[in-house]
């Protein structure tokens, strides 16, 4: 008997959550109608950066090689770290579940690296730029197809420090 009401309080919370749950609505307005999370954004912001400038590229499986995509993501990087002098940034590089810790981490390496070289090469001073290797230990998407191992094959450039 004991139990039973145990599992009945326990089935009625959780069913209080999911009512919760399901009355929350998270509203996504058109980026281009000036209403986004970015048309509020503070010139200078981490969240300028992120929404209006982004702050991650992909690769394709196994390289480490900037894509024309990943490359005018960096140009815009590039051109905002000019503007903001003062902010530091570090790049992140991360890689797949496939493959081997060590190899994923070589991998990931060689990713920031490929991406620190080219904001360097745009003009944007080295000792503003620290990275960092984390292979598959941070996933951006969990499951066991190409649709989260693409989202997962990236480098994301995270402001550490001057940012308005």
């Amino acid at each position: 008997m004991i139990s039973r009401l145990a599992s009945l309080k326990t089935v009625a919370v959780l069913s209080c959550f999911l009512a919760l749950a399901a009355c929350s609505k998270k509203s996504t307005p058109d980026l281009d109608a000036g209403t986004g999370p970015g048309s509020e954004a503070r010139p200078g912001s981490e969240q300028d950066f992120s929404v209006n400038v982004g702050d991650r590229i992909y690769f394709s499986e196994d390289k480490s090689t900037l894509a024309p995509e990943a490359q005018e993501t960096l140009r815009r990087q590039a051109q905002w770290l000019n503007q903001y002098g003062n902010v530091t940034v570090q790049v992140e590089g991360h890689a797949d579940e496939r493959g081997t810790r060590e190899y994923n981490i070589a991998l990931s390496a060689r990713r920031a690296t490929a991406a620190r070289e080219f904001l360097i090469a745009q003009g944007v001073r080295a000792n503003r730029i620290s990275s960092i290797a984390y292979g598959k230990e941070r996933p951006a998407a969990l499951c066991d197809a190409e649709q989260c191992w693409s989202q997962n094959r990236r480098a994301v450039t995270v402001i550490t420090g001057g940012a308005n």
